[in-house]
């Protein structure tokens, strides 16, 4: 990955510098979808499911999961093992009863010294159903 930023002074003779930023990023973690997208009607029931896959490299267990709020979430981790190396299934339900947006964020605490949380975030959306005619 390289990024750059061009930074300006007050230098009459070298008014601004470009910085090069450089380095080689390594996945951690596959999540998919990288993000809850819980959308519908009031009254409907609305989940969805996450997998949650360590990289080879970086085999980490996940230890707990808790929501930052969890007022209108409820979900449930399931850990699946494979032959290579465990995944996880992420269930996420929505609780809201009434019309309107929230979001949350889903902490996953894991053994990993690298990276000790991975975040899924929550974005909900229920809307009034239209009245028939």
């Amino acid at each position: 990955m390289t990024k750059t930023a061009e930074i300006f002074t007050n230098d009459l003779l070298k008014p601004n510098h470009k910085l090069v930023i450089a380095g080689k990023v390594e996945k951690f973690v596959t999540v998919i979808p990288r993000a809850v997208s819980l959308r519908g009607f009031v009254g409907d029931s609305i989940k969805k499911s996450v997998s949650i896959i360590p990289e080879e490299k970086y085999n980490f267990k996940i230890t707990n999961a808790r929501a930052k709020n969890g007022k209108f979430i409820d979900f449930q981790l399931e850990e699946i093992k494979g032959a290579k190396r465990t995944e996880y299934s992420l269930t996420v339900r929505n609780l809201r009863k009434e019309k309107g947006r929230y979001s949350d964020i889903i902490i996953l605490e894991t053994d990993s010294k690298i990276r000790p949380n991975v975040d899924v975030h929550v974005y909900g959306y229920l809307r009034q159903r239209p009245a028939k005619e």
